[in-house]
């Protein structure tokens, strides 16, 4: 198998949707004074990769402490706007950017999730029908192209969240990804 981390680092002064709050990374505890490292995070809820609860974007929607784990992982495969069916049942990621034009399919398929460079109005709609969406991936063009891997992207659990970081992954099996990790 091979492991594929699709996340972007979290990093001080990383780039972040405008009007949201700076990334701060600042180390408190040093080995020196305390006897071990501690850094104080202070970042918003949609920082880097992460993922959207319907509550992002629609008041009273499913916040994400609501929503069952299952939810954040599972059988995925890469979707393309051209390609005429995408399988049902599945995560869908998305390589290039989409937008509503998309939604009437997704609508139809119900995927658990869906993740890539999806436009505001394509997420919105997603999170209005309970599809959670992740965005800030990195590497989707590394993912195989016509055949399922897992897919793993667990959020915090933040009471009432709308939003999490998260550690994206995908597991490729052996027989389609050839051998070693790729980290």
């Amino acid at each position: 198998m091979r492991v594929i981390d699709l996340s972007l680092p979290i990093a001080d002064g990383m780039p972040v949707y405008p009007g949201d709050p700076e990334v701060k990374v600042k180390v408190v505890h040093t080995y020196e004074c305390h006897t071990w490292q501690l850094r104080q995070l202070s970042m918003g809820s949609h920082t880097g990769t992460h993922v959207d609860a319907p509550s992002h974007m629609h008041p009273g929607a499913s916040t994400l402490d609501e929503l069952p784990l299952e939810r954040f992982f599972g059988a995925s495969r890469v979707a393309r706007i051209e390609d005429p069916t995408w399988p049902e049942g599945r995560g869908l990621f998305f390589a290039d950017s989409v937008g509503l034009e998309c939604f009437d399919r997704l609508a139809a398929l119900r995927p658990p999730f869906v993740g890539g460079e999806l436009s505001e109005e394509l997420e919105r709609a997603l999170l209005g029908i309970g599809i959670v969406t992740y965005t800030g991936l990195q590497g989707l063009d590394r993912l195989p192209d016509g055949t399922d891997f897992m897919f793993y992207g667990f959020p915090l659990r933040i009471v009432c969240g709308d939003g999490s970081p998260v550690r994206a992954v995908a597991v490729v099996e052996a027989e389609t990804a050839g051998l070693g990790i790729n980290a």
